[in-house]
């Protein structure tokens, strides 16, 4: 897949097909993870890879999915859940620019998995005592957000809007997820 491509088609994914992520794309993933740029090479980040179905289970009820949706609508059924998350995990004195840093990490992670077909959702609203306290993060680091991974079972595509438009996510008539972006001449200024 071209890059422009990877851009273009590259959506969260909220449902999900029952087969699992490769050995060999995780580890991809994570190895574009480490090697991408930081803030002074602080190296501020760790990664718990989330993959046996007991705790990718114990997993689901301490994420929120779609905020902008009502849950049962943007909410994955049973047979729609992530079979894997990466937690990514922000270590003690990660520094002013670890947000920064998680983002450069995460899309790294979530472009590697698109490539290979692999679906993501940058799960942000999670309930970090609960993930903390499941996975034993040391209460020094904080666990900032986790990627829910697999196979999609749906798609969604953007459509271009002016700034000012309605900018909430939205699903179509085939339940595809609709993501309005703002077009680029509105957002760009050139000098």
């Amino acid at each position: 897949m071209e890059l422009d491509e990877l851009y273009r088609t590259c959506r969260s994914v909220r449902r999900f097909e029952q087969r699992p992520v490769p050995e060999k794309v995780l580890h991809e993933m994570l190895e574009h993870a480490r090697l991408v740029s930081c803030a002074s090479n602080k190296l501020p980040l760790r990664y718990i890879v989330v993959k046996s179905p007991d705790m990718v289970a114990a997993m689901q009820p301490l994420m929120k999915w779609a905020a902008l949706l009502p849950p049962e609508i943007g909410a994955p059924k049973e047979d729609e859940l992530p079979t894997a998350f990466v937690v990514v995990i922000q270590a003690a004195g990660a520094g002013a620019f670890r947000d920064v840093d998680t983002g450069i990490a995460v899309s790294a992670m979530t472009m590697t998995a698109w490539k290979e077909g692999v679906g993501s959702c940058i799960m942000g609203s999670i309930n970090v005592p609960k993930v903390r306290e499941l996975l034993h993060i040391a209460s020094a680091d904080t666990p900032r957000l986790a990627l829910a991974l697999g196979y999609p079972k749906q798609t969604g595509y953007t459509v271009d809007v002016p700034v000012g438009a309605d900018i909430k996510y939205y699903l179509d008539e085939q339940g595809c997820f609709v993501v309005p972006k703002y077009q680029m001449a509105d957002i760009v200024r050139i000098v």
